[in-house]
């Protein structure tokens, strides 16, 4: 592959879009997002009539606030949620009231610190008209049923029967995801069809919305309701075993929550409900040739912790770059890096997930709270594919890791230099600068921008010793940052590197054509 399209057409064969995405949950249309800002194509087709309409997945951890503050939305997305409130638990006439997210310290290499409570439908409403700015379309009620392929592209084939060509296709379309099956990848892991739980959208009177309140009831049939932000709304969770009717009425849930927690709290106003079985699945596989998965088709997690939609929209971040280079011409096995960065992360936030949802069967706060394993900061791709574990350091960061935040000598800060489409050079020292000067970027795929952070690698500032702290910086260094935020390289001038994991190696990783350093 590493073919470039023009005009729409692939070898004079006409194409419908450089990319087809499958679904429109938060998943899909982040990925949709960030290919319209590359300027690629593509075509998301969900076959619902509408976006979701549920809260459902309602925490947005830290570094995928990161990731919004990158396509543009993460003021809208803060404007629309608000902070955890403390969670209340009700034992008899008694509450115990505690604080289930801890919250973060202020530091300055994240600006946001906390997990924001946003329900689902407002996340994706906001992506939804995000994609509509930049130019883009979603096609509702149109199902994606069959998938062939061939070596210049991809077509799928609708439900009222129509072809869409594409370079790539991606499934963004849920646990029973039609192209994951089309992949031919297993989804090992566990559905447990004894242990259900009601979720749904409601008001309900005589209930302060000023916390999260919880019922614990003995025989898996424990109440929670979480007040949602931007509105009188609550998501109200009820455990049922598995001879309990799942009636999902206005009125069979109302009288449900009266004999559970109160004969004095009124439902009303119901806008969504839904019965969940908590899965724990994930694709062994998250690529065949032009067909690749990501979110919750390549895995899927229990509610706890807020992990599914965040690591879903995670994936997409790390798939939209690599489908830009590819398409312009880049090696075609950085498309194979992204299952090899993305599903140990899967892997990982699973057991973590699940180690959670356990928690949730004993009414004790310490196994209720959350903390900074959640937050998502930390992940990293060091000993990846992309970031061999032989590559130069710095005192604080390795290649792979998150790029963080921090103040800028002439005012602003790196985040400011990092938001957009692009790889970012940043140079630390005269003899970086010089490095940087000379770096060779090919004209075709992401640009690159280029800073000379500093020419001193010792700080005569707060705001200098608190970025060169961050990066970790005693001597000349030149860092490649990758469009999603991760350390693609770290050069230091003058100091041998190992054969094969050089600048010169990682561009030609990376970029469309081979390029010199």
């Amino acid at each position: 592959m590493g073919v470039m399209m023009v005009d729409g057409q692939l070898n004079g064969t006409p194409m419908d879009a450089d990319v087809v995405v499958v679904g429109a949950g938060p998943v899909g249309l982040a990925l949709a997002l960030d290919l319209a800002r590359r300027g690629i194509s593509a075509r998301v087709l969900e076959r619902g009539r509408g976006t979701f309409e549920g809260s459902r997945a309602k925490g947005v951890q830290p570094r995928t606030l990161e990731v919004l503050d990158d396509l543009g939305i993460a003021a809208d997305a803060r404007a629309a949620g608000g902070p955890y409130p403390p969670m209340g638990l009700h034992i008899g006439p008694f509450t115990k009231t505690w604080q289930m997210q801890h919250p973060a310290p202020v530091a300055a290499a994240t600006p946001y610190p906390d997990i924001l409570l946003l329900p689902q439908y407002a996340t994706t409403a906001l992506l939804h008209r995000a994609v509509l700015e930049q130019g883009g379309t979603v096609e509702f009620g149109v199902t994606a049923e069959q998938f062939a392929q061939d070596e210049e592209a991809a077509t799928v084939t609708t439900g009222a029967g129509r072809l869409l060509r594409a370079r790539f296709v991606v499934g963004a379309d849920g646990g029973g995801s039609t192209v994951r099956k089309a992949i031919g990848a297993a989804f090992e892991g566990s559905t447990d069809e004894a242990d259900r739980m009601i979720i749904a959208d409601a008001r309900v009177d005589g209930l302060s919305p000023d916390r999260w309140h919880v019922w614990p009831r003995t025989g898996g049939r424990t109440v929670a309701a979480c007040p949602l932000p931007g509105s009188d709304l609550f998501q109200l969770m009820i455990t049922i075993r598995p001879d309990d009717p799942a009636d999902l009425t206005e009125e069979a849930l109302a009288a449900l929550l009266k004999r559970r927690a109160g004969r004095s709290l009124l439902l009303h106003g119901l806008t969504w409900a839904s019965v969940f079985r908590p899965n724990i699945r994930l694709a062994d596989r998250y690529r065949n040739g032009r067909l690749l998965i990501a979110g919750d088709a390549a895995h899927v997690h229990t509610p706890a912790g807020a992990q599914g939609l965040n690591t879903g929209i995670q994936d997409a971040y790390n798939l939209g770059w690599k489908l830009q280079q590819v398409l312009a011409g880049a090696p075609d096995s950085l498309l194979d890096t992204y299952q090899g960065e993305r599903r140990p992360v899967a892997a990982k936030v699973l057991g973590r997930s699940t180690e959670l949802y356990a928690g949730l069967k004993q009414p004790r706060t310490r196994a209720l709270t959350r903390g900074d394993e959640e937050r998502q900061l930390g992940l990293s791709y060091f000993g990846g594919p992309l970031a061999p574990s032989d590559t130069a350091t710095t005192a604080a960061l390795r290649t792979g890791d998150r790029a963080p935040d921090a103040p800028l000598p002439t005012g602003g800060r790196l985040f400011d230099l990092y938001r957009g489409p692009h790889f970012t050079a940043l140079a630390f020292g005269t003899h970086a600068s010089e490095a940087l000067a000379s770096l060779h970027w090919p004209a075709t795929g992401a640009p690159l921008h280029r800073h000379t952070v500093t020419t001193a690698t010792t700080a005569s500032t707060p705001d200098e010793a608190s970025l060169l702290t961050a990066y970790g910086i005693t001597d000349d260094t030149l860092i490649l940052v990758r469009p999603d935020g991760y350390i693609a390289h770290i050069h230091r001038p003058g100091t041998p590197t190992p054969p094969g994991v050089g600048l010169t190696e990682t561009l030609r990783r990376l970029t469309p054509a081979p390029a010199a350093a």
